[in-house]
């Protein structure tokens, strides 16, 4: 392969020769066997990819997918409530679902397993209201910068007022006793001061986790999010029951409780929409009074009117040149007064007489 080859191969592409063979005499030909090409384009990784989307403008998107109350929607949230009364309605009468719960209970699974006990303890914070809610803020946050909306962190407030009002309400309204203070076997533990029905950590992890799905941009990854928080919540509710923390309907009941708000969430999107626009107005309202403080303040000119004068008061003016003179009458010099108080710096001469007077004889000395 000869010179003119390897500029032909090398056009267009970002690259430096290099020098293989270290003895080339001056003039030799460039050949396969002592050049070597290499490209100096560099290869984006995983990594880099992510960090040169990262770097570039916030936008805010042109079109915002918002999830419609559909029918489909409709008859899924219809299904998920008939769930949710039908759990309720075998706590109630102690049926065949509260007997499961003491089978399992006595089964007493972080015995039987107790070489995962360390990895459910770590797993259940999945579920927990603080640390989640933390990161899922910190999620909808960036996107919330990157979009130019407050419409992912206003619907994640909008999710969790509403899981604290209704799951908050259910368990200090039915009151029902966990495992670990049961007091009567094979009772529903119902109305005892209790508050594990439904789970809190299942209904929060399903609303936590759920957002994200919810908040997603494409169908397809609607899909996928969705499948994902729906077996990290039902993970979470069976690592509530291994610790024996709930029953296993109370995890039943709070998986049907987090999906019932996130079926329910379209219904908030206009009310989301009109606090974002009251939001951003105030901001926008802050900014110009800032601006308007931090602005400096202009005087505007002063115009100032000349009197009109009377022609008849002015004094007629000379056509001789104007002299310049001193102000005052002129005085001799010995006539004005000295410059300081104590007189002129001069010491008294016997001899000197002030100008303009008559001098005394002087005698008259024989030479």
């Amino acid at each position: 392969m000869d010179s003119l080859e390897i500029n032909l191969l090398l056009r267009g592409i970002p690259h430096h020769i290099v020098i293989t063979k270290p003895l080339i005499r001056p003039g030799s030909e460039l050949t396969r066997c002592n050049v070597d090409w290499v490209r100096t384009e560099p290869k984006l990784t995983r990594l880099d990819r992510v960090f040169a989307r990262l770097d570039r403008e916030p936008e805010r998107p042109a079109h915002i997918d918002v999830p419609k109350m559909s029918r489909h929607r409709i008859v899924l949230l219809a299904a998920t409530l008939a769930f949710y009364g039908a759990i309720v309605w075998a706590v109630v009468i102690t049926s065949w679902l509260v007997r499961l719960d003491w089978q399992v209970m006595f089964f007493r699974p972080y015995q039987q397993w107790s070489e995962i006990h360390w990895f459910v303890d770590y797993y259940v914070v999945l579920g927990q209201r603080g640390p989640t809610a933390v990161m899922v803020a910190a999620w909808l946050g960036w996107r919330s910068w990157r979009q130019h909306t407050l419409r992912p962190l206003l619907a994640l407030g909008v999710s969790l007022l509403l899981l604290n009002v209704t799951v908050g309400a259910a368990k200090y309204g039915m009151g029902r006793l966990g495992p670990h203070y049961a007091t009567v076997i094979g009772s529903n533990e119902m109305w005892r001061g209790g508050d594990i029905f439904p789970s809190g950590h299942t209904a929060n992890a399903v609303v936590t986790w759920g957002i994200l799905a919810y908040m997603a941009s494409t169908p397809r990854a609607r899909r996928w999010l969705s499948a994902v928080s729906a077996v990290t919540s039902l993970g979470v509710g069976m690592a509530t029951v291994y610790l024996g923390t709930h029953w296993l309907s109370d995890v039943l009941l709070g998986w049907a409780a987090g999906l019932l708000i996130l079926l329910a969430l379209p219904w908030f999107e206009p009310l989301i929409a009109r606090s974002e626009a009251r939001i951003l107005d105030l901001r926008d309202r802050w900014r110009d009074r800032r601006s308007a403080a931090a602005a400096p303040v202009t005087v505007p000119p002063v115009v100032v009117t000349p009197l009109p004068v009377d022609r008849d008061d002015v004094p007629a003016r000379s056509s001789r040149a104007p002299v310049y003179l001193a102000p005052g009458p002129h005085t001799a010099r010995s006539e004005r007064t000295p410059i300081t108080p104590a007189g002129s710096r001069r010491p008294p001469h016997p001899e000197r007489h002030p100008r303009g007077s008559a001098s005394s004889a002087r005698p008259l000395t024989g030479g």
